[in-house]
């Protein structure tokens, strides 16, 4: 399959089996996978996104990180590129795709995140992503520094044996689905 037939087929799945599936016990199983990661631990800066419907939920996971003190930060879209601005739960606006983004703040350099969670449309071991094909993910991560931690969550039917990919997608350190796999790259 290639990148657009393999994204008709998962928005497929995802409409058939969503419904039958609890959303709030899938966010719970997946960031407490992740927080359980000596790399969570060590970072202090970590890129989130806030999910769209047929994602897997963050909300709880985002007020829960910044509670415990960790600065939290969302893309907000800037053309064909992500912007990335700190999360403030009583400063937000449906921005670009209908997507929660921070309506203000001072933009934030790559260099100073130390862990991303991305959401993608499926994963495989390798650590590839298959995003919704517009590549603003791509190019965040592309200018961001060596030592970043990359994490992609996503449900367990998300995760395949092989994820087509181009030479400038990014892989991910970590893939993690409900069932608590989380995946380092090799």
């Amino acid at each position: 399959m290639d990148k657009r037939e393999l994204r008709a087929a998962m928005r497929e799945l995802k409409r058939i089996l969503l419904p039958c599936i609890d959303r709030q016990r899938c966010e719970d199983a997946v960031f407490s996978a992740i927080e359980s990661l000596r790399e969570f631990t060590c970072s202090r800066n970590i890129l989130m996104y806030c999910s769209l419907a047929d994602e897997l939920p963050t909300m709880s996971t985002l007020n829960r990180w910044r509670a415990t003190g960790k600065q939290v930060y969302l893309p907000r879209v800037n053309g064909d590129f992500l912007d990335i601005m700190p999360y403030d739960p009583e400063c937000m606006e449906k921005g670009a795709f209908g997507i929660n983004e921070p309506a203000s703040g001072i933009k934030v350099r790559p260099e100073t995140i130390d862990m991303v969670v991305v959401p993608g449309m499926a994963f495989d071991c390798e650590g590839n992503r298959l995003g919704r094909g517009r590549g603003f993910y791509d190019r965040l991560l592309s200018g961001m520094k060596s030592t970043v931690i990359t994490v992609g969550v996503g449900y367990d039917f998300q995760l395949l044996d092989h994820v087509p990919v181009d030479e400038h997608d990014m892989k991910l350190d970590y893939v993690a689905t409900p069932s608590c796999i989380i995946i380092k790259k090799k």
